[in-house]
């Protein structure tokens, strides 16, 4: 079975864990020193290496989600010092290069959120749950 080009490998989903796990660890230590980033808690929420591991994503989130741009930068200030740091905690044959990237996922599921309590999808899910239960027999009216 052919896997398309955007699925990940298990070793990619396992690499990727393992760096998400260093860097958190990285990050909850506070050993960097740029003042962007230092004494910020910082989530990061996936880390998606490339299929040659040589390259990896780094999905990442300040706590209250201000002051983006600024964590951006400095966190592309201690890349190199972060890749060689996770070169000491996790083995790879090539320390990847990292690039950090905001997590948006966040603002997705906020929006679906506020889309599934919106009053016109909240009348069509009742109107669906009323057709069902009217198929199965056990709605309201039915005897």
């Amino acid at each position: 079975m052919k896997r398309s080009a955007r699925e990940a490998s298990q070793r990619q989903l396992r690499v990727g864990e393992e760096l998400r796990h260093a860097l958190a660890d990285l990050f909850n230590r506070g050993v960097l020193r740029d003042p962007d980033v230092a004494g910020r808690p910082i989530t990061v929420t996936e880390v998606r290496p490339s299929p040659d591991l040589k390259n990896a994503t780094v999905y990442v989130m300040p706590l209250g989600g201000e002051e983006t741009e600024g964590l951006l930068v400095g966190l592309g200030r201690c890349a190199p010092f972060l890749t060689a740091e996770i070169s000491k905690r996790v083995y790879l044959k090539f320390a990847p290069c990292l690039r950090f990237e905001i997590d948006q996922s966040f603002d997705r599921v906020d929006r679906i959120e506020s889309l599934l309590r919106s009053p016109e999808v909240a009348r069509d899910l009742e109107s669906e749950e009323d057709e069902s239960a009217a198929e199965t027999g056990s709605g309201p009216g039915v005897a």
